[in-house]
C-alpha cells in the first residue's frame, strides 16, 4: 500500500508555528523530537494519528529565523464544515486572514485563504 505521509514545511520559530498550528487551527502535537548532533527539531502536527492520516512536518534547524519560500511553494489544503465560521475563530485566536471566505473565482466553491507565522498559506475549503 502506498499513502501520503507528511509534508514539510521549515518553519523560524518552532513554538509560534506549533501555537499557531495547535492553538489556532486545532491540530494536536503528535511528536517532537530534537537532533542536537545536526542542530535541527522535528515536530508533527495533525488531525489524527500519523498511522490513519497525513500530517505536516515542521522542520526547526537551530539558529535560521526565515527562510524565502520562493514560488513553487502554492498552499496546504483543510476541509472545514463552515468556512465563514472558521475563518472567524482563527482571526478571534489572532491568526492572518489573506483572502476573505467567499466563493472561488469563475465558480462556486466556498474557500478563504489563512497564512501561518512564517507566511505558508493555508486554504480553508467547504468539506463537500
Amino acid at each position: 500500500m502506498t499513502r501520503l505521509l507528511h509534508t514539510m514545511l521549515r518553519v523560524g520559530d518552532l513554538d509560534r508555528s506549533l501555537d499557531f498550528y495547535t492553538r489556532v487551527l486545532g491540530m494536536k502535537l503528535l511528536r517532537r523530537k530534537d537532533y542536537p548532533e545536526g542542530k535541527f527539531t522535528l515536530a508533527f502536527v495533525g488531525y489524527g494519528e500519523e498511522s490513519d492520516t497525513a500530517v505536516i512536518e515542521l522542520t526547526h534547524n537551530w539558529g535560521v529565523e526565515k527562510y524565502e519560500l520562493g514560488t513553487a511553494y502554492g498552499h496546504i489544503a483543510l476541509g472545514v464544515d463552515d468556512v465563514y465560521a472558521t475563518v472567524e475563530r482563527i482571526r478571534a485566536a489572532g491568526g492572518k486572514v489573506v483572502r476573505e471566505p467567499g466563493p472561488m473565482k469563475h465558480g462556486t466553491t466556498v474557500l478563504a485563504f489563512v497564512e501561518d507565522p512564517d507566511g505558508y498559506r493555508i486554504e480553508l475549503l467547504g468539506n463537500r
